[in-house]
């Protein structure tokens, strides 16, 4: 047993570091009593809170290993208990990956992956979504920021990490996943079915909107990879070549991604001088980042955020709020202001730890509040509705949720339902009939899958109509208002 307890302390050492290997090292020959685990009481110093703490673990290690019920495999118990030790943060964002985990974590981060397009974190026990991606299958099937997916498949997640969890959402392109949602806003629980797909990383987009006789550049941020600084500076530099009387950044819907790259797109259009982000150790030393842009830019910057804008897009909501003065159209953002870096453990394993915060260009502390707008616009209500499950047919009479996301829906297509307090009223049933005749169906009045499905398909169209985007036409006018 001794050598299997020491091969496990060099595997320990990767955790604590040389100075605990020392002091574990020195402290083997502690006294063991027939048949009975080591005498730790006799051999330990109590003013040695390091060896006291190595001495427990690995005391516990050995009692499991030597007299457990059952054979243990010590492996599992490592990483059980790294797992342990992460999950005792009480922290969302840091977590300990397996080799496979660790391995699927790098697949996220390159050109693209397969999946449903959705940034999860695990909060409060629950996995929850951060953000769905712009025009993923996550978007597209009704995923929302602060959904918390209870079920997968049927199955219950209760007691799965945050990347097993992962694990089973994700799956080859073509297949479905069916996620059981607890959505805030809604009293009961919502089946959403997800068809995985291909995610590229497409980071950068780019439009140009002409509007009253001027020219509006659109640069959105899906996320910030490895190469979206730099995209975003050529595709800045084209929309300033074709003479831009201002400019539009939309993060919505951005889960974030690397901290370098926020600094340096920040250093394309914050203010020279003024700090894009500052970096907070754990000693409350800090580190501030400076723009090095030569000037400021002679057109209007307005900033697109939502519930979806995270990590990294509040960096950059901040600091065109606070260092460039500049306005933030849309809904305060998700509220996370930790650092995290995947920190490897030598076989293949890694823990994402959380090792900093950030501050916005004020010295704001943002995490769990987000980035507030200066003009706070939200979409029309049938942006933010589930796909209808219509598990029966909705007809005259009948009063449920579902009732009423249809009503929300039809109305916001156009169709006049008289109310939406999910009553089923006869007005509500000539609406259907005229959605529905409107749409090549049978007239009844009824919605049966048919109807629902044809529902959700023009719901899609109409949030991709730049006309429905309430929030980017606020920020057109008030671009159009900026450059007069």
């Amino acid at each position: 047993m001794r050598g299997k307890t020491l091969a496990f302390a060099v595997v320990l050492s990767l955790l604590i570091g040389a100075s605990g290997m020392y002091v574990f090292m020195n402290g083997l020959d502690a006294e063991v009593g027939e048949d009975k685990h080591p005498v730790l009481a006799e051999t330990v110093d109590a003013k040695h809170e390091e060896l006291d703490t190595v001495t427990k673990f690995l005391s516990a290690m050995e009692l499991i290993s030597e007299r457990y019920i059952h054979e243990v495999d010590e492996k599992v118990l490592l990483e059980g208990a790294i797992e342990g030790m992460v999950k005792a943060l009480d922290d969302p964002y840091s977590v300990y990956m397996d080799e496979e985990t660790a391995s699927q974590f790098m697949e996220s981060l390159d050109s693209h992956f397969s999946g449903i397009g959705a940034e999860v974190n695990m909060t409060n026990g629950q996995v929850t979504i951060v953000s769905p991606m712009r025009e993923s299958p996550a978007e597209k099937a009704g995923l929302l920021p602060k959904d918390r997916i209870v079920k997968i498949d049927g199955e219950s997640i209760e007691g799965l990490t945050l990347y097993d969890a992962v694990l089973r959402i994700r799956g080859e392109k073509g297949t479905e996943v069916v996620l059981t949602i607890d959505r805030p806003t809604s009293s009961e629980l919502i089946e959403i079915s997800v068809e995985r797909d291909e995610i590229p990383i497409e980071s950068v987009r780019v439009n140009t909107i002409e509007h009253k006789g001027k020219t509006v550049g659109v640069l959105e941020i899906t996320s910030f990879a490895k190469d979206t600084a730099e995209r975003f500076g050529k595709e800045l530099a084209a929309l300033e070549d074709q003479g831009i009387d201002g400019l539009i950044i939309d993060v919505r819907g951005n889960p974030g991604g690397l901290l370098n790259v926020a600094e340096e797109i920040g250093k394309l259009v914050i203010p020279p001088g003024e700090p894009i982000v500052q970096i907070q150790n754990r000693d409350g030393e800090k580190v501030r980042y400076i723009s090095s842009l030569s000037e400021k830019k002679e057109y209007p910057i307005i900033g697109l955020i939502d519930q979806g804008s995270a990590s990294a897009s509040e960096i950059i909501a901040g600091a065109l709020k606070e260092a460039g003065n500049y306005d933030l159209v849309g809904q305060t953002t998700f509220g996370k202001g930790t650092v995290q870096q995947a920190l490897q453990l030598g076989d293949g394993s890694e823990i994402k730890l959380s090792l900093f915060k950030w501050l916005t260009s004020d010295g704001n502390f943002i995490n769990g509040e987000g980035v507030e707008p200066t003009l706070e616009v939200s979409q029309p209500e049938f942006f933010y509705l589930p796909p209808l499950n219509v598990k029966e047919d909705l007809e005259y009479d009948m009063l449920n949720e579902q009732v009423r996301n249809a009503q929300h829906m039809l109305k916001g297509l156009g169709f006049e339902t008289g109310r939406t307090d999910g009553y089923f009223s006869k007005q509500t049933e000539q609406a259907v009939s005229a959605f529905q005749n409107t749409n090549n169906l049978e007239p009844t009045g009824i919605i049966d899958e048919k109807t629902a499905a044809t529902i959700h398909e023009a719901i899609v169209e109409a949030i991709r109509d730049q006309k429905n985007d309430f929030q980017l036409q606020a920020a057109i006018e008030l671009i159009i208002k900026q450059s007069q």
